[in-house]
């Protein structure tokens, strides 16, 4: 089968296209043949051998953590799972990715593909659909009638976190670049802030029961947005590098999130997707040989949103 891997880890010039093994799953896996996986911020982190500890990988390495495609075998105690059924997982991030044409997977990780969408489009979903239901629900404990501040909507995770907290009727404060001020506030953020003109401190006059924070802001204004949060409130950080701030005299929590793979959620967010409450959105398809492209645009800072890496056809 043909396989995107890295032998060792450096830039983007490391991935190389080629032929690799047809994985065979053991038991209690399955083996998917690969419509397409995503590109995801952590995938460049991990070629570049910065995420060593937290995420040991085997070199060589397959990146792609984001799966969608059709079950192609069975290990022995799967049940529930058929061959053919259309799936979507996050897969463990230190085993082989689906930037392959075939790719292993614990059942147990796996959901249903939406149908109202091209399969290979739900790969958009997985990783960063995870890390905004974790961050609105599992840490910020986000209710109907409070205030969210999303810093950083522009992303793949705030379209979704904005959709999801705008869903629960929360009030959703919003900042975002200029090219993605419009599509943001179309996903439902009743105010939205420009970033790249104003000071977001300055702009956010009302305090906010929680902030999402989803860009790489200096710790100083990481520390900044605990200002904005009302007694008791809470700051979810995604920039795992930089820790959370707390303020504990006024109860203000800061937690960092580590997003995590779990079936339940993500069957909850597809079929917000297949209902049409909830848009996967995707800015470029990419052919599978081309992935090393894809990771170029990223360190270059020119990625134009989510992007798809299709598998060759079957």
């Amino acid at each position: 089968m043909k396989a995107v891997r890295f032998h060792e880890f450096g830039g983007p010039e490391v991935l190389r296209y080629g032929d690799v093994a047809v994985p065979v799953p053991a038991a209690g896996q399955v083996r998917i043949r690969v419509a397409a996986t995503s590109f995801n911020g952590v995938d460049g982190n991990i070629r570049a051998g910065y995420m060593q500890g937290p995420i040991p990988v085997e070199l060589p390495h397959t990146p792609g953590i984001d799966v969608a495609g059709a079950v192609d075998a069975l290990g022995d105690d799967v049940a529930g799972i058929a061959v053919g059924d259309r799936v979507i997982g996050f897969l463990p991030m230190t085993g082989p990715g689906a930037a392959a044409e075939y790719v292993i997977a614990p059942a147990e990780i796996l959901t249903g593909a939406p149908r109202n969408i091209p399969l290979a489009d739900a790969a958009a979903l997985p990783l960063v659909g995870l890390t905004a239901w974790q961050a609105l629900f599992d840490h910020g404990k986000l209710t109907a009638g409070q205030r969210v501040l999303i810093n950083g909507a522009g992303g793949a995770v705030g379209g979704y976190a904005v959709q999801l907290a705008k869903e629960v009727r929360a009030e959703v404060v919003a900042t975002a670049g200029p090219r993605s001020a419009e599509r943001v506030k179309a996903a439902g953020a009743g105010e939205v802030i420009d970033h790249t003109t104003t000071e977001v401190t300055a702009a956010v006059t009302e305090p906010v029961d929680l902030v999402l924070n989803l860009a790489p802001v200096a710790p100083e204004q990481l520390a900044a947005l605990l200002t904005l949060i009302r007694d008791g409130g809470t700051l979810v950080n995604t920039t795992v590098w930089m820790p959370a701030p707390s303020d504990e005299a006024r109860g203000v929590r800061g937690i960092d999130l580590f997003v995590r793979s779990d079936a339940d959620q993500l069957a909850d967010l597809a079929a917000r997707v297949g209902t049409g409450e909830l848009r996967v959105e995707v800015a470029q398809r990419v052919p599978l040989a081309e992935l090393a492209a894809v990771h170029a645009q990223a360190a270059a800072g020119t990625l134009p949103g989510k992007t798809v890496i299709v598998a060759p056809a079957a």
